[in-house]
């Protein structure tokens, strides 16, 4: 018995060693890509400003989906891209995260052909696939919390993206550290994920980001 608990230790603790490695493998790879302020100008040919969803309150985006949409707003006006991509989950008539962006992004004066929604970025994974496969962007900037741009500018570089990211996190939130820990885990899940490359939930016709983004209206 005694010997049984002591193998099982070591292939616990040679568990957490891998997941801590892949881990900071995932954020060392990736954080040159994290622009500093004003290093977003410097950067041209951007297809997009892709903002990836978080949580809604009814009509109303999170504190966290708020600071993000922000944050890609100013870098449209800014003239950094003239499109914006609000992905996101709209799994159901009663969940939806994009018409929520895109209504918040019109609110600040957006013109609505400008936004384009993906409805089915139902994971960091799915948005950024699908970002590529149906949206044929090749070069984007990606707004997200800085903790969340190291897995999705990861992501980006093994689907063969030319992504940069702009972190969004002007205030402290509430949870923040369970979100911190839980992300070590996520970051772990899509590493092996890019590895095998899954096609996402859904795939579909294409749709040009230099076209109307109201061709992604669905209301």
């Amino acid at each position: 018995m005694k010997r049984v608990l002591k193998i099982a230790i070591r292939c616990g603790i040679i568990l957490i060693l891998v997941v801590l490695l892949i881990d900071f493998f995932v954020i060392i790879s990736t954080q040159n890509q994290i622009l500093k302020t004003n290093d977003e100008k410097n950067i041209e040919d951007i297809d997009c400003i892709l903002i990836l969803g978080a949580g809604v309150w009814g009509n109303r985006p999170s504190p966290m989906l708020e600071d993000r949409l922000e944050e890609g707003i100013k870098l449209y006006q800014e003239g950094i891209s003239e499109k914006l991509l609000m992905t996101g989950d709209h799994g159901s008539a009663e969940y939806d995260e994009v018409n929520t962006m895109k209504d918040y992004a019109l609110s600040k004066g957006i013109p609505s052909e400008d936004v384009f929604m993906d409805h089915a970025g139902f994971s960091t994974y799915e948005s950024i696939y699908r970002a590529k496969a149906i949206f044929k962007a090749k070069k984007v900037i990606i707004i997200t919390q800085k903790y969340h741009l190291y897995r999705a500018l990861y992501i980006a570089n093994c689907l063969g993206l030319d992504a940069y990211g702009v972190a969004s996190n002007p205030r402290e939130y509430a949870g923040q550290t369970f979100r911190e820990l839980r992300e070590v885990l996520a970051r772990n899940n899509d590493f092996l994920k890019c590895i095998v490359k899954p096609k996402p939930t859904y795939l579909g016709d294409t749709i040009s980001l230099k076209g109307n983004g109201n061709v992604t209206n669905d209301r």
